[in-house]
């Protein structure tokens, strides 16, 4: 197992565990985790925090971190899911130990089951999933006792042997855990350990038809790999109790592993619930799960997040047990910080306006000359070189750079007012041409030609630096601007719906967009900088399609500067 960036171990509750546990000798002093998605869906940010913790982990104390597909449901997992989880964690930076399925301890967890009927810790229920909820009672409240709970082990045997057999229909039975129907913790209270299910498993075929649930196949997996310390999200700390139950109540030939909880990862403005994500998908809310305003790694990779600063903003945020919400301003920053230091810029104009020179110099044929300026590739890394733009009499800028009638403070582009043209030249416009609706779709401008490279030999100064295009040059291109999936900062806060929440507005599409010839070169999933826009990822499957993954101004930064952070 690798990772790109060895990180010296941090101090948090599970490492020091791990710390004591190698000090007295505990597993040997091995340390090996898993991390154990359900593959019924796509990866989301959430996972990610869960990705980084397991394989982080075990990474800090040189042990290996397993993926394991737990995969005890047929009804709702697809080998689609299992591939896009396998590639999804590959880039993120992590390569498991092994990768395994669940399904492949399903006869070693069913030799496991009727151990527990022989010894009387569990029995076959003929009752139906709703009865046995009903008989669960409440907090304060103790269960009641199934009538088949005192069935001989015998015969709960037999009829386990005839569930897998396939002699009963769905629902109809179940394999119960005898444990205590009075007890606080709601999950000892006889937890079903097995239900009757006729459908097909990716991964199994038709082999099964009873399937585990998840608790009862969550330790036992761990213990059958050689897990150390199982790491969970804390949802599953009232899940311990049953959790060890069923190790100490097994003949386990090796260690038993140690569950662990910490808290999961929450951002503001977004839903990582599989179920509603997936209503998005069917809905046509979104276009699928790699939608670039989706939180699934499929979607933040098309809409040019870099893995690197997913893991180092998990890795910020560090592991506690305390849940909390975090602004997703907080996690745009490690995307912005760690773009600025390897994304190419680029002049790209999204809304275009002619710009046309009209004392610009032609040729001998009469045609207008065309200038070369070398141009910074990117000034947080001198190696990335220059690169060479075009430069014409008719060029293009964006439409916001000009105003015939200039509100105040304005210092972009109007009649009479000189600007720089970046790292080009001063231009100074003196008229517009109008389409018939009394529009600006034209400026007339001269410019300075002693003013070569955007500085004046008199030492005059602009107020405005703008971006441009060489219109003769230019390439078009289609542009998808973003805003927030959802409109609140907890989705579903007011009305108990995230989904009431939804943003109609999160995505404009730009066409006509006019962008540099060095921007045909840039590889699918490349992000560049837009000078003065932001930062945009090329579509890995549409040519000159450009997602914007976040704009240049950090909000975070500037939050925690107002509020003397």
């Amino acid at each position: 197992m690798s990772a790109p960036e060895p990180a010296v171990p941090a101090n948090d509750f599970i490492r020091d565990a791990i710390r004591r546990d190698n000090e007295q000798g505990t597993y040997g002093s091995r340390v090996q985790t898993r991390f154990p998605p359900e593959p019924n869906g796509y990866l989301h940010v959430g996972h990610a925090k869960a990705i980084v913790q397991n394989f982080g982990v075990a990474e800090d104390f040189d042990g290996v971190c397993n993926l394991r597909l737990d995969d005890t449901n047929p009804g709702t997992e697809e080998t689609e899911y299992v591939d896009s989880i396998k590639d999804d964690i590959a880039w993120l930076g992590y390569t498991p130990g092994v990768t395994v399925h669940a399904s492949d301890y399903f006869e070693q967890l069913y030799l496991w089951a009727e151990y527990l009927v022989e010894q009387g810790l569990a029995f076959v229920d003929d009752q139906d999933g709703e009865t046995i909820s009903a008989q669960k009672g409440g907090f304060g409240e103790p269960g009641t006792n199934s009538p088949f709970r005192d069935r001989p082990a015998a015969e709960s045997l037999d009829l386990l042997r005839r569930m897998r057999a396939g002699e009963f229909p769905d629902g109809s039975r179940c394999l119960r855990a005898k444990i205590n129907m009075a007890a606080e913790n709601m999950w000892l209270r006889d937890p079903v350990m097995y239900r009757i299910r006729h459908a097909r498993h990716h991964n199994t075929g038709d082999a099964w038809c009873i399937y585990p649930t998840y608790d009862w196949a969550h330790g036992q997996s761990d213990a059958i790999e050689g897990v150390t310390h199982s790491l969970c999200s804390l949802e599953f700390d009232a899940h311990r109790p049953l959790y060890d139950w069923f190790l100490e109540h097994l003949p386990l030939t090796g260690d038993r592993p140690r569950q662990m909880e910490f808290a999961r990862l929450e951002l503001t403005h977004t839903v990582t619930s599989k179920r509603r994500l997936k209503k998005l998908v069917e809905d046509g809310l979104v276009d699928g799960w790699d939608d670039a305003r989706m939180p699934t790694l499929r979607g933040m990779r098309r809409r040019g997040y870099p893995a690197a600063a997913i893991r180092n903003f998990m890795l910020a945020i560090g592991t506690t047990r305390n849940n909390s919400v975090k602004a997703i301003e907080e996690f745009e920053s490690f995307v912005r910080r760690e773009l600025n230091q390897t994304a190419q810029r680029r002049m790209a104009v999204l809304r275009p306006l002619k710009l046309t020179l009209t004392n610009w110099p032609v040729d001998a044929n009469g045609e207008p000359v065309v200038e070369y300026f070398e141009v910074t590739n990117n000034p947080e890394r001198a190696e990335d070189g220059l690169r060479s733009m075009p430069f014409t009499g008719s060029l293009f800028i964006e439409q916001e750079d000009f105003a015939e009638v200039p509100p105040p403070k304005y210092f972009r582009l109007t009649l009479d007012r000189e600007v720089r043209l970046r790292g080009a030249y001063f231009v100074k416009a003196h008229d517009v041409v109008k389409d018939e609706q009394g529009n600006v779709v034209e400026v007339l401008a001269s410019y300075d030609p002693e003013t070569r490279g955007g500085d004046a030999p008199d030492g005059r100064k602009v107020k405005s630096t703008m971006h441009w295009v060489s219109a003769p040059h230019a390439l078009d291109a289609t542009v998808a601007l973003y805003e927030r999936l959802f409109t609140t900062r907890i989705p579903g806060e007011a009305t108990g719906e995230a989904l009431d929440d939804l943003n109609p507005s999160s995505r404009e599409l730009l066409t006509g967009c006019k962008v540099e010839p060095a921007l045909a070169e840039s590889a699918p999933g490349e992000v560049v900088q837009f000078e003065r826009t932001g930062y945009f990822a090329v579509d890995p499957d549409q040519p000159m399609h450009f997602h914007r993954t976040v704009g240049l101004r950090d909000e975070w930064a500037a939050a925690q500067k107002k509020q003397g952070k």
